[in-house]
């Protein structure tokens, strides 16, 4: 194992880390790529269900999760989704626009990762994949790294490591290790855009409806609300609005469920009585709901007779109640399957401009590692490209 000097060190081969390595090779710096994994670009390959969900053409800052809620706004502005699409177009990659504007290949995920490994080996970047750094250290106007494939020396070092979101990719917390030892505050970390667990009573209530779906329903935490698609699973429930809530929910935070959100049920519930009112509850409530559900709700609530039995109201009451149906939620199904981490490194010891350190020259930290966590739809690897560019074009 030999001695390597360069200009710029990132570890990290993901999306962040391969935007910065192209950016500044791009710039004629000398850079290398350090990562354990043994395959660059690993959670791009695994996105958007293979397809690779690579931006939204809806970016703000509102989309964003911060301690810092203003940070990602000059990043974002001078990396915008319109400079991603113009490489992807550079390359002939064919992409489509699905619901709020979100943005995948027509093919496969892999083209993003292959676009970006192409224009690397342009840059002249170096990447160095099962490597694993044990140690760094400032020296001189730089850094020292010890790793399994030896001694690098660099003027700048960009912690691009990623979260601690899905382990069995090779996920760890070793950027924030690294943060630490430099003098960095650390805010705490959990899962984030991770399907919500039920446990006891409330398990009991709904395990036996695993794999039914809603095709449209409303999750709200407080006063934020995602609408989409709801799954009912084997431990509680997922769907793309309850992985947007979980970033918003807390252990304990009350959890309602907007069932037909399409619909005004108080209305509709008492014309269904008038037109029909030999019909069972759960009978009229299937037309607008699963009948397992259905029922299920009727014996949650109600009970199921006839609807003309029913008061006023009690059908006022369910009717606002299928509006604000309550899910008592446990937990998360964790860092296992949460595609990303919320918390990291605190956004206000850092440029926002640059992701350079204002603790110590030189280093840099981009995408998960930091606080910031975007929605899901894209917004995350937008941040990638953002904040990756940006240090690229300083560090």
């Amino acid at each position: 194992m030999g001695q390597f000097q360069t200009d710029v060190v990132i570890i990290g081969a993901g999306a962040a880390g391969l935007m910065c390595a192209l950016t500044a090779g791009a710039r004629g710096r000398r850079v290398t790529v350090l990562d354990h994994a043994n395959r660059a670009g690993k959670k791009i390959l695994m996105s958007g269900g293979g397809r690779c969900n690579f931006t939204n053409l809806d970016v703000k800052a509102g989309h964003y999760l911060s301690a810092n809620p203003h940070f990602v706004k000059s990043a974002l502005a001078r990396y915008t989704p319109w400079d991603f699409i113009a490489l992807v177009d550079s390359h002939g990659i064919a992409w489509h626009e699905k619901e709020a504007g979100q943005l995948f290949c027509d093919e496969s995920s892999k083209q993003i990762q292959q676009m970006l490994l192409r224009e690397c080996s342009q840059a002249g970047v170096r990447i160095e994949l099962n490597c694993s750094v044990t140690e760094v250290a400032a020296g001189g106007p730089g850094f020292i790294l010890e790793s399994s494939h030896g001694r690098y020396l660099c003027s700048s070092l960009v912690v691009a490591s990623g979260g601690l979101s899905i382990p069995s990719m090779g996920a760890t917390g070793w950027g924030y290790q690294l943060a630490r030892q430099f003098g960095h505050t650390v805010l705490p970390t959990r899962a984030g855009l991770v399907p919500l667990t039920l446990s006891g009573r409330h398990l009991e209530d709904y395990a036996d409806l695993a794999g039914l779906a809603l095709e449209h329903a409303g999750v709200s935490v407080g006063t934020r609300r995602f609408d989409g698609g709801l799954l009912f699973t084997h431990r509680g429930i997922s769907g793309p609005p309850i992985l947007q809530i979980s970033s918003y929910w807390q252990p304990g935070a009350e959890l309602h469920l907007d069932l037909v959100p399409d619909r005004d049920m108080v209305e509709w519930l008492a014309a269904q009585r008038q037109a029909r009112p030999a019909a069972e509850l759960k009978t009229v409530l299937s037309d607008c709901l699963p009948k397992r559900l259905a029922q299920r709700l009727c014996e949650l609530g109600p009970g199921n007779l006839p609807i003309r039995q029913y008061s006023d109201k009690t059908l006022q009451e369910l009717g606002r109640a299928l509006g604000r149906w309550p899910m008592i939620a446990s937990g998360t199904e964790g860092y296992r399957t949460a595609e990303v981490t919320l918390g990291g490194v605190d956004t206000h010891e850092l440029s926002s401009s640059s992701m350079e350190s204002k603790r110590v020259p030189g280093l840099y930290f981009i995408g998960e590692v930091v606080d910031v966590t975007g929605h899901l739809g894209g917004y995350n690897f937008q941040w990638a490209w953002a904040s990756g560019h940006a240090a690229g074009e300083v560090a």
